[in-house]
């Protein structure tokens, strides 16, 4: 059962969100907050497998939240999907390296909603597809980051090649399909890099390799 906890301060789009979740038979709607701050207490609380939270709230906001949440040793098992109305801003960008696992558009149709949700809650890197194509073009404009080459030199070529492929968006068997090696073999690259670059999940993967020069966008 994947335990999920919903935090956003418009109670219709809660309600929205919740009326889809309630229908599926693996998941369940531990909780409902309408800010920050009492999101953070819920999640502690409750400890859900997904934390859905608004980017924009009163007390304190989406990317706060997600700090702390990242912060906390005894949360490492919550996952936190943004939820945001406006596809990619400087928003995203902070609450990634704040720790979130991922990005959803409240116009997400609920299909794509569920999968996201169950995908977030085997820890895997969720970007809607919008958010990914901005986020790309975004590191085609910026300079590297000052020092996030550093961690390079930590990784093995085959864990650097596993990052690079779940930087694509590729699973782990697809990453395992593409180095010729078993999923298991491909999960423990990703799992290796993960901890020598101290990420919480694959989305954090992600912003290395674009950050460090690992990955070049296609049409820098």
């Amino acid at each position: 059962m994947i335990r999920v906890l919903l935090v956003d301060d418009q109670p219709l789009i809660r309600s929205g969100f919740r009326a889809l979740l309630d229908l599926e038979d693996d998941i369940e709607v531990v909780a409902e907050a309408a800010d920050g701050e009492e999101g953070l207490a819920l999640v502690r609380e409750h400890l859900p497998d997904v934390a859905l939270i608004d980017i924009q709230m009163p007390v304190a906001d989406g990317i706060e939240a997600t700090r702390r949440i990242a912060a906390d040793p005894a949360l490492a098992g919550v996952h936190v999907v943004i939820l945001t109305n406006y596809g990619l801003d400087e928003y995203v960008f902070n609450a990634l390296r704040a720790g979130a696992a991922g990005f959803l558009v409240k116009d997400i149709v609920p299909e794509d909603f569920l999968h996201a949700v169950r995908v977030a809650a085997r820890g895997d890197a969720l970007l809607a597809p919008s958010i990914t194509r901005k986020l790309i073009n975004r590191y085609v404009t910026q300079p590297l980051r000052t020092g996030a080459g550093t961690g390079l030199k930590e990784l093995t070529g085959r864990e650097r090649e596993a990052v690079a492929l779940v930087a694509q968006g590729l699973s782990n068997d697809q990453i395992a399909e593409r180095m010729v090696i078993s999923s298991l073999t491909a999960k423990t690259h990703v799992n290796r890099a993960m901890a020598k670059l101290a990420a919480r999940d694959r989305a954090q993967l992600v912003v290395f390799a674009y950050e460090s020069g690992l990955v070049v966008p296609r049409n820098a």
